[in-house]
């Protein structure tokens, strides 16, 4: 009885040891590969770069004012409609003391030098009357009091521009009115009343009362990277995209191309600027950003496939076409434009009736993005 125990025990862990090889045997055997396949298609292939910027107005106006002094009116605020000439402020002067000083004294001393001319101008026509001048000297008198009333009109026309900016003749007494120096929508405001403001000279830009801009002709003022620049030509198509206008695109024009680069966020990045064809219903305000994607080449209805399907080996492209269930053949192509997701397959190597191999690494049949592979997957 005990040796068929014995029998049985060692039965047991035999069986046991058996079916774990079996089953790890099992469990490494490999699983057949099953390829998908997809076909290609007509489609349209546009290459393009993306260039980061705003839209901004063409023309954009600073106006400054022409004196120094206090706002002490302000007539507009932004998105008002102004035309050339309309008053946008009125400006009261604050004399300047040591101008004023320097004024003041000017206007004496040429009184006291036309006082003096008259005096000698009446002594004279006195004598001439009598006999005793020539009429030549005489003239030279009249001409030196003609000449001295005229410095004193100047002093005071100078006395009166320092305390109140302007002359009477001018038709202004207290105030100067600051007006728009060009047409449009005033965009920004910088000031308010009660500013003091400073007229722009040889060592200060001066105040900026309002800054006017013609919003019905604006711009795409964008950068682009050094990698693109070459690439990108004057008169290309642009299709902008502003980011606080959902669902919406613009067309654009590229104008200008900078010829030189700047050092903006570790990169060397070109300025362009884009004419920018506006719709009716859309309201843009100055200053939104933007992307604009620049079209570089475009191919209409051309026979495409999937960049993720074509396989390199030492540089050249090919695909797997299915000619059998599940059995490839190798095929050369020769590639056209790509998108970075379609490639143009170009001559004979590609028909719309061929069934061409997803490597493992490309994605699923469909899905539009993946990489290229360099080696297939091992067939079965």
């Amino acid at each position: 009885m005990k040796r068929i125990f014995t029998w049985l025990l060692i039965l047991f862990f035999v069986f046991v040891i058996g079916g774990a090889f079996v089953y790890l045997y099992n469990k490494s055997k490999a699983k057949p590969v099953v390829f998908e396949t997809e076909t290609a298609d007509i489609a349209d292939i546009t290459k393009k770069t993306v260039a980061t910027g705003s839209i901004v107005p063409r023309r954009e106006v600073e106006v400054k004012p022409k004196v120094t002094g206090v706002l002490s009116e302000l007539y507009v605020e932004p998105g008002k409609i102004v035309k050339l000439g309309d008053p946008l402020g009125k400006i009261t002067i604050i004399p300047d003391a040591q101008a004023t000083n320097t004024a003041e004294s000017q206007v004496r001393s040429t009184q006291i030098a036309l006082d003096n001319a008259k005096r000698e101008l009446d002594r004279n026509e006195a004598l001439f009357k009598q006999g005793v001048v020539a009429e030549a000297e005489l003239q030279r008198y009249r001409t030196d009091f003609a000449l001295r009333k005229q410095e004193a009109a100047t002093a005071g026309s100078n006395l009166q521009l320092v305390k109140e900016g302007a002359t009477r003749g001018a038709g202004k007494t207290s105030s100067l009115i600051v007006a728009a120096t060009a047409g449009g929508m005033v965009i920004d405001v910088p000031v308010k009343e009660g500013f003091s403001v400073i007229q722009a000279n040889s060592f200060n830009p001066g105040t900026t009362v309002a800054v006017i801009a013609d919003m019905e002709d604006i711009i795409f003022d964008g950068r682009v990277d050094e990698a693109e620049v070459a690439k990108v030509k004057t008169g290309m198509k642009l299709t902008i995209k502003v980011g606080a206008i959902e669902n919406e695109k613009l067309e654009g024009k590229l104008e200008y191309i900078a010829p030189q680069g700047k050092l903006i966020d570790g990169a060397i990045q070109f300025e362009i600027k884009a004419a920018v064809t506006l719709k009716s219903d859309m309201q843009i305000r100055a200053n939104y950003s933007a992307n604009a994607d620049i079209v570089l080449d475009e191919k209409k209805q051309v026979l495409a496939i999937r960049e993720a399907l074509v396989q390199y080996e030492n540089g050249k492209p090919y695909v797997e076409i299915e000619t059998a269930p599940q059995t490839f053949t190798r095929k050369d192509i020769q590639l056209g434009l790509s998108d970075g997701i379609k490639v143009e397959v170009l001559g004979n190597g590609v028909t719309k009736l061929d069934k061409i191999k997803i490597p493992e690494n490309a994605g699923p049949a469909g899905m539009g993005s993946g990489s290229a592979g360099s080696k297939p997957p091992p067939k079965k």
